[in-house]
């Protein structure tokens, strides 16, 4: 069964720093393009960013271009995302999934940007 672990949200000031983290498993992870989503209440899962198998492509919302970075650690079959100079609009659940070939949700991680 493919699982999806998202950790390291929390609440943060307008202009921080968080880093999150999703574990996989379940799939041969180094071979799917990986992307984080977040989802506001009520609307479904935005897509924010997506990396590709070998983390050497990378694609933005524009919304969190410059400000947030995905990466990937193949070994680990984890990907992150580093999200520098908050601001209120990206609270939201945080999501991450195989971009092409999703499966169920998992239980996100919360971010609340607020001073």
């Amino acid at each position: 069964q493919v699982q999806l672990v998202e950790s390291g949200g929390g609440l943060v000031q307008p202009g921080g720093s968080l880093r999150l983290s999703c574990a996989t498993s379940g799939r041969a992870f180094s071979n799917y393009v990986m992307a984080w989503y977040r989802q506001t209440s009520g609307n479904h899962h935005e897509w924010i960013a997506e990396i590709g198998r070998d983390g050497s492509s990378k694609k933005y919302h524009d919304s969190v271009k410059g400000r947030f970075t995905i990466s990937r650690d193949n070994a680990k079959n984890t990907v992150f995302l580093q999200m520098n100079n908050l601001n209120p609009e990206d609270t939201a659940a945080y999501y991450c999934n195989f971009h092409f070939s999703p499966v169920p949700w998992g239980q996100g991680t919360r971010v609340t940007v607020s001073s």
